[in-house]
């Protein structure tokens, strides 16, 4: 169920003077990561603060949800991180060859067959992320669904990557983490996080 509208939702956005519309600028050369689908942005938020010598981009579809993301974002006022309020299809034009790392943490598994293009882990958006990375592909994805991990990993592996990291317990791993919200609530119901890192 889609979140309602928080009642400061347009004087957040129309306030943002990080929020990507027509081109991006870092004033730098530092790599770029970005994450898609970052709801209320918990973890880019942490990434960025973490590591100030990498710029982070948050992707959210809808507004409602970006809202509340940058809301939080705003107390910090970080040079490093930026978000686009957009659908992944339309990345292109603002992204391409620019993007060093994906990040896919608990992306919708649509979990019909009729759905499968939906899934970000498809084809269809494989053949996109070509368009945005700059030189390597990496991908990092989480999730706490079974199937749509047994999918991403076969995916990935036909479309040529290699995948370099795996885990189907993440935080039974010494692999560095920050958690999303949804990782947290997962994790208090003892759901086991799966993860991986693909490269091509």
């Amino acid at each position: 169920m889609r979140m309602r509208n928080p009642k400061y939702k347009d004087e957040v956005i129309n306030n943002c003077s990080f929020l990507i519309k027509d081109s991006i600028d870092f004033n730098n050369d530092n790599p770029i990561h970005i994450e898609i689908g970052m709801g209320k942005g918990n973890f880019i938020l942490n990434m960025a603060l973490n590591n100030p010598n990498i710029n982070f981009i948050g992707i959210e579809k809808y507004s409602s949800v970006a809202s509340v993301a940058i809301k939080k974002m705003m107390e910090y006022n970080l040079d490093n991180l930026k978000v686009i309020i957009s659908d992944v299809i339309n990345l292109e034009k603002l992204l391409k060859n620019k993007v060093d790392i994906i990040y896919l943490n608990f992306s919708d598994p649509w979990p019909k067959k009729r759905h499968e293009k939906r899934r970000l882990t498809s084809l269809e958006f494989l053949k996109l992320y070509d368009k945005l990375f700059k030189n390597k592909n990496i991908i990092i994805q989480k999730t706490d669904n079974d199937d749509l991990f047994a999918y991403s990993l076969e995916s990935l592996k036909n479309y040529g990557y290699e995948i370099v990291e795996l885990s189907y317990d993440l935080h039974q791993e010494d692999i560095p983490n920050i958690m999303t919200e949804y990782e947290e609530k997962f994790s208090k119901e003892g759901i086991k996080i799966k993860y991986l890192k693909a490269i091509k």
